[in-house]
């Protein structure tokens, strides 16, 4: 079981204090969303941390099912482009990565991050997972793990919602899953 005071504390040293906790096997995981990526998706295939270099939608639920406690941190931000997004969520990312890596550090061996926003951690991709030079820090989108983030984080009791212009801020969700 989780020492979550212990995890509370590390997340607030990193600075991640808007987050809740789940059970990971309530994660929506469904295949329209890689659908989604296959059919309407510009980094479809052009990184090592999107599908087709992810796991089946039939083993990424297996997958969810392996672990009994999660962090969903919640971001809230609004852009005045489309392309300002990568630079915010790619200072995230990195800054999870090390979370990621302070849990793994304090005994929670599962520990698996799954990054807001495409991994943007090399100024170009190799696109692959083979030619991947960061591999111990790439981490996969939920998307890319088949996750309908929209159900999933309702669940949680977290707002989320279709934006159809850049006027208004977005929320972004990344998942830690503990053990």
């Amino acid at each position: 079981m989780a020492d979550r005071a212990t995890l509370e504390r590390i997340f607030a040293e990193h600075g991640f204090d808007d987050f809740k906790w789940f059970d990971p096997r309530d994660v929506v995981v469904a295949q329209w969303v890689r659908m989604k990526c296959l059919f309407g998706c510009v980094e479809y295939s052009k990184t090592g941390t999107c599908p087709p270099h992810t796991p089946s939608v039939a083993e990424c639920e297996r997958f969810f099912k392996e672990y009994k406690t999660g962090a969903v941190f919640h971001f809230e931000k609004a852009v005045p482009k489309p392309e300002d997004r990568h630079g915010w969520t790619r200072d995230l990312n990195l800054r999870l990565s090390k979370l990621e890596r302070q849990v793994f550090l304090s005994g929670y061996v599962r520990a698996f991050l799954l990054f807001m926003d495409s991994c943007t951690i090399c100024p170009e991709c190799a696109g692959t997972r083979a030619g991947c030079k960061e591999p111990r820090r790439a981490r996969p989108t939920p998307e890319a793990m088949a996750v309908d983030v929209f159900s999933t984080v309702l669940r949680f009791g977290y707002p989320i919602e279709v934006l159809p212009d850049y006027d208004r801020a977005m929320n972004r969700y990344a998942f830690l899953l503990i053990e």
